[in-house]
């Protein structure tokens, strides 16, 4: 039996993950000692999907830290060469977060995506490696772009060669402003990168934009969308943070994008980079998803505004997949924006005992 190791495998990308190759007739390795909950509180805890899959046939769970090597090590020698994929999903999402704590952001983004490609390399080097990174990686460089103010949202220039797609993996990615979240994640993506080129191994970064769904466990934090309509649905304060609330990003639903992650694995490419992400098929503003929010609740959010936006943040983010398109063309979105908030309604409702509108 072919085997699938998923870290971070209770959060929202990591449970996807592990759903969708279990599907496939895999057996899922997960790991994922719920830092989340560290990070973020007790609401944000990853266990309950956790107690999920446990559930599954063919899952089996591994509460170990990432950056343990040796622990990490144990997994992959108790599997050795079933292993035919290595998933890593986890990480410290955080840009507030990684400012408290700038040494645990590291360590855990960059030291443990370094133990994950040590442990692939030494016991299963032919294994197909997955790895979640961030659009954060092009830094504040999307901000200095000509940018044009409407009515809810920011747009780019429709005179830029980027405005009709979006931001393809030309950008540049250094010389610009990242946060420390930012920095910690390019330093992972590069390992990546490096490990398929130099190596030869079969390591693919996917450069996600908002990563979204039901299963996000949701925090002030982190995890945009849940946590809005979190907020939306029990009344609980929200702030918006800086640029009028038109600051737009483009949303993509955890199933669409492991459907990506299965359609890579069956044909790999060493040390590619794929942009993925809602594209212009799944966007919106923040002032756009409290419309929506309040439109799926019926009723008005309670939220406030402050002038001071996130160090780095972007005004305006799409992301260009035709790169990841042209080269898998099987592969289709299933959800556009409204769907997708719709799901994640549902979802929430079912956690927060509200009903849905």
């Amino acid at each position: 039996m072919s085997v699938a190791i998923v870290t971070g495998s209770g959060g929202l990308v990591g449970a996807e993950t592990s759903r969708l190759f279990l599907e496939k007739g895999l057996d899922v390795v997960g790991i994922d000692n719920d830092m989340r909950s560290q990070f973020f509180g007790p609401d944000a805890s990853t266990r309950w999907q956790v107690q999920l899959l446990e559930k599954s046939a063919g899952y089996s769970h591994n509460a170990v830290d990432i950056r343990n090597a040796e622990e990490v090590g144990n997994i992959f020698s108790r599997y050795g060469g079933e292993v035919a994929a290595v998933i890593h999903c986890a990480a410290q999402p955080s840009h507030d977060w990684a400012v408290r704590d700038p040494v645990t952001d590291f360590s855990v983004n960059a030291n443990g995506t370094l133990t994950m490609l040590e442990a692939t390399r030494k016991h299963v080097p032919n294994a197909v490696f997955i790895f979640v990174s961030t659009n954060k990686v092009y830094g504040d460089r999307p901000n200095h772009l000509p940018l044009i103010e409407l009515e809810t949202r920011f747009e780019l220039s429709p005179s830029h060669e980027w405005a009709t797609r979006g931001f393809p993996e030309e950008m540049p990615i250094d010389q610009c402003l990242h946060s420390l979240f930012g920095a910690s994640k390019v330093a992972a993506d590069v390992l990546v990168q490096e490990y398929g080129r130099y190596f030869g191994m079969r390591t693919v970064c996917f450069r996600g934009g908002c990563l979204t769904g039901p299963g996000h466990s949701g925090a002030r934090l982190h995890g945009f969308l849940a946590y809005l309509m979190r907020c939306a649905m029990t009344g609980q304060p929200y702030k918006v943070f800086g640029y009028k609330g038109k600051q737009v990003r483009d949303n993509i639903h955890a199933r669409d994008l492991v459907e990506a992650f299965w359609a890579y694995f069956q044909r790999p490419v060493a040390g590619e980079v794929f942009n993925i992400g809602g594209g212009r098929h799944s966007n919106c503003s923040m002032l756009e998803a409290i419309a929506m929010a309040e439109e799926l609740t019926g009723r008005p959010m309670n939220y406030s505004y402050s002038d001071h936006n996130r160090t780095g943040d972007h005004i305006w983010w799409i992301s260009d997949v035709a790169k990841f398109q042209s080269l898998y063309p099987e592969w289709r979105y299933q959800y556009d924006i409204r769907s997708l908030m719709a799901d994640i309604h549902s979802g929430v409702s079912s956690r927060v005992g509200a009903s849905p509108a």
